[in-house]
């Protein structure tokens, strides 16, 4: 596992419940904010990660849940966002600015 991808984790376990935040803002706050793609290959492979992950914290810069394909079922991430009080319509969390968790300013 590359050390980049630990580091995500450690940060994407900071989110605090009922907060979310972009793969981009982990990628700024990593110092390579040129790589979220890479933040969310690294989410992607969360799920088998000894320690637990919450995954479910991170989405697109827009609130898009885009990797809800990589949770069994699908709807898994929807339903953990909800039952942390954030609203999901057409996979997309409403009034996602409320709820964002931006490490720049929060760590």
């Amino acid at each position: 596992m590359s050390d980049f991808y630990q580091r995500v984790y450690e940060v994407v376990r900071l989110i605090p419940p009922g907060r979310v935040t972009s793969y981009g803002a982990i990628a700024r706050y990593l110092g390579t904010g040129r790589s979220s793609r890479m933040v969310g290959w690294a989410m992607n492979l969360s799920h088998h990660q000894p320690e637990y992950v919450p995954a479910h914290r991170v989405v697109n810069r827009n609130g898009l849940l885009t990797g809800k394909i990589h949770f069994t079922p699908p709807s898994a991430m929807q339903e953990l966002l909800e039952n942390e009080g954030i609203t999901v319509t057409d996979d997309q969390i409403v009034n996602f600015n409320q709820y964002f968790w931006n490490p720049m300013d929060e760590l």
